[in-house]
Formats: structure tokens, sequence, C-alpha cells
């Protein structure tokens, strides 16, 4: 599978450099949507500023593009504003929306506001990935199954089971990619095939993405973060539509509450 001979590793390396040409343009900044959401659109691909710097095999590369896609698609997802339905309106103003899309079936959207600076948010999401079976209920285990380049990981993640069993045991492989530029981070994801993981028992493979969370600072409070989180997922097996609605938007209003509490805990 992997490309041994030196005209292809010269072509791979020639590829790195433009597309390491083309992220250099690109520069988030500013909280406002329209510029991040636009400016994404018009970049068919995202990598990290040291790319033309390494050679990466034929599956490293497969698995960078896989996450650069579902940036992509999970951006112009979140640009369009038309269609959206309001699922739950928490307390607190959190907020869950969602869409049913042609050819990706239905997504949903969690706007929401964390009372912390957007470092604070992001080393949580990111630096500490594998420490979210510690705080999220939903999340039983995440591991890191491989690291490509700065920016790029291959995870397998563990579901909890939902009260009651409504929902089974589910494990997911994805490729995830997080990019930071100015003020915003996106870290964007989709369901992924990987060779050293292979389908485990008691579990069902279920299947994710286009996903993606973006944030940046509230522009009236820049201490303050503001979360959306765009879901896109596949639980498989046979479940009732009215059920996994509910459980999805749902998930999406308990991440938020965990993540305040998480973030508020780790400041002390």
């Amino acid at each position: 599978m992997y490309a041994c001979c030196i005209h292809f590793l010269g072509l791979r390396r020639t590829a790195a450099v433009a597309l390491s040409h083309e992220l250099e343009k690109l520069a988030l900044v500013g909280p406002g949507p329209s510029q991040w959401i636009n400016q994404v659109r018009r970049r068919s691909s995202l990598l990290s500023s040291r790319l033309e710097e390494k050679v990466f095999n034929e599956a490293e590369i497969s698995y960078i593009k896989q996450g650069q896609e579902a940036l992509k698609k999970s951006m112009s997802i979140l640009g369009e504003q038309d269609g959206w339905k309001v699922e739950i309106v928490a307390e607190n103003g959190d907020k869950v929306l969602s869409k049913h899309l042609p050819d990706i079936g239905k997504v949903f959207k969690l706007e929401a506001v964390v009372e912390k600076p957007l470092d604070r948010v992001y080393g949580e999401l990111v630096d500490n990935m594998e420490s979210m079976g510690e705080w999220n209920p939903n999340v039983k285990e995440i591991k890191i199954l491989q690291r490509i380049g700065n920016d790029t990981v291959i995870t397998h993640e563990k579901a909890a089971e939902t009260a009651g069993n409504i929902v089974g045991p589910r494990d997911f492989v994805s490729v995830r990619c997080n990019k930071r530029r100015g003020s915003t981070c996106i870290l964007a994801g989709m369901s992924t095939r990987f060779g050293g993981m292979p389908e485990q028992k008691g579990y069902i493979r279920a299947e994710n993405g286009p996903t993606c969370m973006v944030l940046h600072p509230v522009l009236e409070d820049p201490s303050k973060t503001k979360l959306t989180w765009l879901l896109s997922i596949d639980l498989k097996g046979w479940l009732p539509k009215s059920i996994i609605n509910q459980v999805l938007s749902q998930t999406q209003v308990d991440f938020a509450k965990h993540l305040r509490s998480r973030v508020a805990m780790s400041s002390n």
C-alpha cells in the first residue's frame, strides 16, 4: 500500500508544499461566523504550516485529507442559516437545533456559551482529549490510536450506555483534525477505518460525521467562549427515530453542562 519509489515521494512533497501554501493564506481572525465560514469555504484543503517539512506515507495523507474533508463539509453545513428547527432551549440559554440534509440525514447543532476563556476550553477538548471519560458520563473512554503531524489524530471512542440501556454500547473510530487560526478554533472529525482497531465484541460500531466544534471568544466578553457543536451520527442497529432524536439532542445539552463543570474545576 505504501509508495516507496522516488517519483511518488517527490509528488507527495510537491503536494504537501502546495497545500501548505494554501494554508498560509488562511487567516481566521475575529469571532464573527461570516469570516471563518467564508474563508473555510474558499479553501479546499487545510494543513499545518509545517507540513512541507514532513513526508507522510500514503495512508497518513489519506487520513489528513479525510479530516480536511470533515472540516470543509461541517463548516459548509454551519454556514447555511436556513432550515434549522429548535429541538431544546435550556433555562441557561443553551440551544439545540436540527435540520435534515438529503445526503447526510438529520444533523444537530448546539449553541452554548462557556464562562471560561477559549484557551481553557480548547485545552480540555484537544490537549486533554483522552481524559473526557472522567467528566463526561456519556463517554466511557477515548483513546488516541495514532497521531499524524500536529493537527490530525485517529481515535477510538466508547460511548457509555444510556439510562435504561435504551441505546446499547456503541463505539466509534474517527479521524479528527484541529485548526486554530487567530481567535477561532475548529475541531472536526468523521468516521474512518483503522486496521489496528477492528470491531469490538459487545459493541456496535457506529459512525459519525461530518461533525465539528467551533470555539471563539464571545464578542461582548472575551473571557467567555462561544461553542457551536455540529453533530451528525448514525448509531446503527434498529432504533426508532424519536428515541435517536431525543438521545442526541439531550447528549449535546448534557455535554455543555459537564464541560462547564470540568473547566470550572480545573481552574481552581
